[in-house]
């Protein structure tokens, strides 16, 4: 195989330096952010092909440009396998994210000062659900549900308190950092009690729901985003699915296309469409089971060691970890504990915690997920060392020579499992040394991570 970064390097050794670094970052760290994952080598083989020249405004047969006829192939194969994955009559493969595809539901189903409902962003909720810095939050009329201070689960009778009083246009199921079911009948009854439109954004738990692993919100939801990464494994972007009588109703194609973007990025279209040929796989579901097994496993690990879990455990793909209530750690913050456990090999992210004291940029606690280590072919046994080697670095924070020790160990743990799509970076980073990286840019404030 020739080099990957071979022209790259003779033209731009600095981008080409960059990306083979990061490929060395992520073949020798163990990669815990649970929004992330790795694609196969042949969702990167479709999003880097050539499609990325061509423009094509417009829909299958509906174009605004001529030469579309290859663009339109791709992209009826990823409407017909996101139909059929899900379960749907209708499917917009067109969002370049998951914030664009929510975008186009709010433009589709509100007028701006419209009231809308969605969960606290501090208890799990994400930015497009009405954080002021976000374009949600700016234009519509903002209301907020939680989860209970005792149990930590969505408090659904609070939820149609607040809608009762409010009675928004639309009530926003979902979320960026809840590790357990999700009730979308309960949402859908509550909704049609206050006479509301239900959304549910299924980004996380996508490759979940897919699997039939997590109850679907297709019989439910009038519209249902989703991003098609994280579990879903497929390259970054957004899906939006509803019925037909929705999509016609609301127009989501026109919301989409010319609403909230132009022409589609036409490489990640293709690339879709083999995410979605591959998660159509019988295989696929085991995949999403091994997630699940793997959740549920490092959890117990962690809880074994003193770590509390916000609700006690998982459901799903993440958890998060509140240290300000786990066992001789209750001083650190998320922020501390992302920045050692990442010296150690560990990638996590720092996450606010239900009624979490701390600024967004700071935090109590810390989000773990599986989907990535699940793709690199981690099991149950896997699962219980990296509970060891988190609850050691954890334990004792400010001790850098362990932090060395356990990345040491963790690098030589991970050569045992090869980061899936990246055959092509193999003569790339066949040198053991991982520059040390040059100094982070001052961090302005920012919201809680999606």
């Amino acid at each position: 195989m020739a080099q990957a970064l071979s022209v790259l390097r003779q033209q731009d050794p600095a981008v080409a330096e960059a990306i083979a670094n990061e490929a060395r970052r992520q073949r020798d760290w163990i990669e815990l952010i649970a929004s992330e994952n790795y694609v196969s080598e042949a969702v990167l083989e479709a999003q880097g092909s050539i499609f990325t020249n061509k423009y094509a405004e417009g829909y299958p047969g509906r174009r605004y440009y001529g030469g579309c006829q290859y663009m339109d192939v791709v992209e009826t194969l990823a409407i017909e396998r996101a139909k059929q994955l899900f379960g749907a009559e209708f499917a917009n493969v067109q969002p370049h994210s998951g914030a664009q595809a929510n975008m186009a539901i709010y433009l589709a189903a509100l007028k701006p000062g419209d009231s809308i409902l969605g969960l606290k962003l501090d208890q799990g909720g994400h930015l497009t659900h009405g954080h002021p810095l976000n374009f949600s939050g700016i234009y519509f009329d903002v209301h907020a549900y939680g989860v209970d201070r005792e149990t930590e689960l969505v408090d659904y009778d609070d939820l149609l308190r607040v809608a009762k009083q409010v009675r928004p246009k639309l009530i926003t199921s979902g979320a960026s950092a809840y590790p357990r079911t999700i009730d979308f009948a309960r949402m859908r009854a509550i909704a049609d009690e206050v006479g509301a439109l239900l959304w549910a954004d299924i980004a996380h738990i996508a490759g979940l729901v897919a699997a039939g692993l997590h109850p679907s919100p297709i019989p439910h939801a009038h519209f249902t985003t989703t991003t098609t990464h994280k579990t879903l494994r497929g390259p970054r972007g957004g899906l939006i699915l509803s019925s037909a009588a929705i999509a016609e109703e609301y127009n989501l194609n026109r919301a989409v296309f010319p609403g909230v973007q132009g022409g589609p990025l036409m490489h990640v279209v293709a690339a879709k469409a083999v995410a979605f040929g591959e998660a159509l796989q019988p295989e696929w579901r085991a995949y999403q089971s091994r997630i699940v097994d793997n959740a549920k496993a490092l959890a117990q690990g962690l809880v074994q060691r003193g770590l509390r879990l916000v609700s006690g455990g998982t459901d799903n793909h993440l958890m998060l970890i509140d240290l300000s209530r786990s066992e001789g750690i209750e001083e650190i913050s998320g922020k501390k504990a992302e920045k050692a456990l990442d010296e150690a090999g560990i990638t996590v992210n720092k996450n606010a915690i239900p009624f979490d004291p701390r600024k967004p940029m700071v935090t109590s606690g810390i989000r773990v997920g599986t989907p990535a280590v699940t793709s690199r072919g981690f099991g149950g046994v896997e699962m219980e060392r990296i509970a060891e080697w988190m609850a050691v670095v954890l334990r004792d924070i400010d001790n850098a020579d362990l932090q060395a020790q356990v990345a040491a160990t963790v690098r030589e743990f991970c050569a045992a499992f090869p980061v899936p799509g990246h055959a092509r970076y193999r003569d790339e980073v066949a040198d053991d040394t991982l520059p040390t990286a040059p100094p982070a840019a001052e961090p302005i404030a920012m919201p809680s991570p999606t």
